[in-house]
């Protein structure tokens, strides 16, 4: 009975250590509820900006890793750039924002 108990204890701990693990975030890789709460940045950065009449702009891309939003695309004026980065740093668990926006000439 207790070989028994040792041993399931064993193959448990072989399934669950490793999905524990693989949970965990590091530098270049995000825990799952890093992942989660990157996303909902994303999503609250994206609808700011296509909230704003002066910018509604599907050309702009945001992606968020760690709470760093990052902005690319085209916008018209180095205005709208400005204003982009702006609404993306009011946006809540936004550590920085690194702006790639290009102005169309």
């Amino acid at each position: 009975m207790q070989i028994l108990k040792i041993t399931t204890f064993v193959l448990m701990s072989l399934f669950v250590i490793p999905s524990l693990v693989s949970c965990a975030g590091g530098k270049t890789t995000e825990s799952t509820g890093e992942y989660f709460d990157d996303s909902v940045i994303t999503n609250k950065v994206k609808l700011s900006i296509l909230g704003d009449p002066k910018l509604k702009s599907l050309q702009i891309s945001v992606e968020t890793f760690k709470g760093v939003v990052q902005l690319s695309g085209f916008v018209n004026s180095s205005e709208a750039a400005t204003k982009a980065v702006d609404l993306a740093r009011r946006v809540r668990g936004v550590k920085q924002v690194n702006n790639s926006l290009i102005v169309k000439q």
